[in-house]
């Protein structure tokens, strides 16, 4: 019976990191992610996507955009995977594909800014400096340990038109603006964006009781990571379970055409991120809902987006889109929800005091605990952060906490089963080992400096 109840306390472990998961991270930051990158995938053209990281063009030019590309669209690691895997399968060459694999979730802007904050200057520095050099030097090892599957896959997609001028129409470029600017305005954490501009209150009866009940049934645990699910996120939850049923019924086959499905999908899509939008209280008098800077962003960019879909492309341009961002879905989620369960069973298994005794000192052993550390503990982007501050204040050097936060966005467990359904395991496991040998160095030298 104590092995059961310990399994069952596991199982519950698991889920509730996966509830929250999908409550607090899944909407405003991957909805947008997927759209983007079928949009990548079906309307740039080939040569327009992939004439700055091809295989054959120049390294001076094709590492840094690629280092460039992954900052300016990064928000966390799982929204970086399709991302990845649309330039990738559109012709992009290994080396500046895995630079921007690499840059993307290691130097994302939000994450920087509160690592400054949170735990020095210092360690945000290095985050941007040494992520951008490593990805670059990782790249340029990937592409040259497999210069021959490189070869080939420049061949399979046809990178001769590498070369060519290729230009993107205009509407396209409109559409992915609005798109980036859905995500930006979604996740970037600023007061124009985050302040209530309006507060009302409903729910006054039900409200505080069913919270109460959500928090029993997920113990939030900032130590473990897991940050509960409130009232709002299980309507998120909901949305999104809807979503997938009607996504599964009306964008299967939309290369083949629409179905009244399909306009269901897509306007739970729309109500979903707009919904997501609102920033929700569960407070004693109910739920304190508040009109943001966020929700009247999304709302115009949203518009937007079907006026330039509606007006601006032919149907079968829009199917298209629809049906490669389906594609991506369908490839990476399966795999992102198993990882963020098994990660949140992890987190419960390993005891703090290991990664505190292990990486209490400057050593080479310690750095490589880091990393091991940010493969199977692996935190949404911005709870990493306070999650280390809590280890440096245990007693975690400095050196292995860059370490692990060099390694996390990089090597969880989703990030390497979804990078694996991409390149294949044996690039895969390449590039873990030198993301894991290049952030031990990273912590030693760090450890080092700053003692």
């Amino acid at each position: 019976m104590e092995i059961l109840s310990y399994l069952g306390g596991l199982a519950q472990t698991g889920l509730g990191s996966l509830a929250a998961y999908m409550a607090a991270h899944v909407l405003l930051c991957l909805l947008p992610a997927f759209f983007i990158a079928g949009a990548l995938s079906a309307l740039f053209p080939k040569e327009a996507i992939t004439r700055f990281l091809g295989r054959n063009t120049p390294k001076w030019i094709s590492y840094p955009a690629s280092a460039l590309g992954g900052f300016v669209l990064a928000v966390c690691s799982c929204t970086i995977m399709p991302l990845f895997a649309s330039i990738y399968k559109k012709g992009a060459g290994l080396g500046p594909a895995i630079t921007f694999l690499f840059v993307g979730p290691a130097i994302n802007i939000l994450a920087i800014s509160l690592t400054g904050v949170a735990i020095g200057m210092d360690i945000a520095i290095a985050r941007i400096v040494l992520s951008i050099l490593f990805g670059i030097g990782i790249g340029l090892l990937m592409a040259w340990i497999f210069r021959k599957d490189d070869a080939a896959h420049d061949a399979a997609t046809n990178t001769d038109a590498f070369g060519a001028a290729g230009t993107v129409p205009r509407q396209v470029w409109l559409l992915f603006a609005l798109l980036l600017g859905t995500l930006i305005a979604g996740t970037l954490q600023v007061g124009v964006l985050t302040d209530n501009y309006l507060t009302f209150t409903v729910g006054e009866v039900w409200t505080p009781g069913f919270q109460a009940w959500l928090d029993r049934l997920v113990p939030p645990n900032p130590a473990l990571g897991i940050e509960g699910v409130s009232v709002h996120g299980v309507f998120l939850i909901g949305l999104l379970v809807l979503i997938g049923v009607t996504a599964w019924k009306g964008l299967n086959t939309v290369d083949e055409g629409y179905n009244r499905w399909t306009l269901v999908a897509l306007a739970l899509v729309t109500l979903t991120v707009i919904i997501a939008s609102f920033k929700v209280t569960a407070v004693t008098a109910g739920l304190s809902i508040g009109i943001t800077g966020k929700l009247l962003a999304e709302v115009l960019l949203l518009a937007g987006l079907w006026w330039s879909a509606l007006k601006k492309f032919e149907s079968y341009e829009i199917q298209e889109w629809l049906w490669e961002m389906w594609r991506f879905v369908k490839q990476i989620i399966p795999l992102l929800l198993v990882g963020v369960f098994l990660a949140g069973m992890a987190r419960a298994v390993i005891p703090a005091a290991w990664i505190t005794t292990l990486a209490g000192r400057n050593t080479v052993w310690a750095n490589l605990a880091g990393v091991f550390f940010g493969v199977f503990m692996y935190f949404p982007t911005l709870v990493e952060v306070p999650i280390a501050q809590t280890f440096l204040s245990l007693g975690m050097q400095r050196g292995p906490l860059l370490a692990y936060l060099l390694a996390d966005p990089e090597l969880s467990l989703q990030s390497i089963l979804i990078t694996q359904s991409v390149i294949g395991k044996k690039k895969t496991w390449v590039y873990v080992g030198l993301v894991a040998v290049f952030s031990t160095l990273a912590g030693l030298i760090f450890g080092w400096v700053v003692r």
